[in-house]
């Protein structure tokens, strides 16, 4: 694929989607692990005593798949791993074997887009019987997931800085564990329809940005682009737009980002494994910028779907009953 216009991207995408639909895969709407078996995702089940439902005593990581080409799964390997160490879980699965099987998990589902993600839980027991407990794992595949639908990326989303609600301090919850305690991320989404939008951008109550719903942030001014570093999730996402700045020769920085900032911003967009990156063209109900999709904007996101092809980021899933994609 040598055009990556947004166009051109989201309608090959539709294709294979409708590809998928036509294949009668059993596994074509999801497929998960549990237990060491394979089943529909839609009959997939937990057991209720996991922590991990109960407490949300877990952490998780999504790394995508775009054209049946698995996207940085080393490198949410890696977060993963990480965040199951500051956790004190451990992984019951060997990491060459979890690869592994989430290539297989992939390849048996014939979905070519697809998000996938990875879940381990505290387990049958509660947090004081450390010495204890065994961790659950669990994995799951299914088509992949728009944050922001594709027709929107096309004109931008609409998005509000919430006014009741601010991100949890990283005092309180480490943001670099992924987790799905989403108390403030929900009430903000709740604020962002009151208020006659979509997406939420939650302040850290000291007057900075931090990070929306699973999505992080980034503002455009005079071509810089400025991302909070405190406060917020690493994301993989986030690293790729930081790189793709790199290599275009634009300047990026990791800083505070006071919420004003926003509103006297060039460009806004948020960025995420399910959605990539994703332009905000209005604020709080006001156009940012010109209210359109800004340059920089279109050039970092043609350029992160042109990354999905690059063998430095991305490797070919052999599918079952059909040629390898071209590695």
């Amino acid at each position: 694929m040598s055009d990556f216009s947004m166009e051109t991207v989201l309608g090959a995408h539709e294709q294979r989607k409708a590809e998928l639909e036509r294949s009668g895969n059993p596994y074509a709407g999801g497929v998960a692990w549990i237990a060491g078996e394979l089943s529909p995702l839609e009959e997939a089940r937990i057991p209720i005593l996991d922590q991990g439902f109960l407490r949300s005593d877990l952490t998780y990581d999504v790394p995508g798949v775009w054209d049946g080409r698995f996207f940085r799964l080393d490198d949410h390997l890696d977060r993963f791993e990480g965040a199951c160490a500051k956790m004190r879980f451990r992984i019951p699965m060997e990491r060459e074997v979890l690869r592994r099987t989430l290539i297989d998990m992939v390849a048996k589902s014939g979905i070519r887009d697809a998000y996938v993600e990875l879940i381990c839980t505290r387990g049958l027991k509660f947090v004081r019987e450390y010495q204890s407990y065994e961790n659950n794992l669990y994995l799951m595949v299914m088509p992949y997931v728009w944050a922001m639908p594709p027709a929107v990326q096309v004109t931008g989303g609409a998005a509000v800085v919430t006014r009741t609600v601010r991100r949890t301090p990283p005092g309180a919850m480490d943001p670099t564990i992924k987790n799905l305690q989403w108390g403030d991320f929900v009430r903000g989404w709740l604020e962002a329809m009151d208020r006659g939008a979509v997406y939420s951008l939650l302040p850290d109550g000291d007057g900075n940005i931090t990070e929306g719903g699973g999505y992080n942030i980034f503002c455009v001014k005079d071509r810089v682009l400025t991302t909070p570093a405190r406060g917020v999730l690493e994301g993989v996402t986030r690293r790729t737009v930081l790189e793709i700045a790199a290599q275009k020769g634009l300047e990026a920085k990791l800083e505070f980002v006071p919420v004003d900032d926003l509103y006297h911003a060039d460009e806004l967009f948020i960025c995420t494994t399910a959605g990539g990156v994703m332009p905000i063209t209005t604020l709080d109900g006001q156009p940012v910028g010109g209210g359109q999709v800004g340059p920089i904007t279109r050039e970092i996101w043609e350029a992160y779907w042109a990354a999905h092809y690059d063998p430095n980021y991305s490797f070919a899933i052999e599918y079952p009953n059909r040629a390898a994609v071209t590695a």
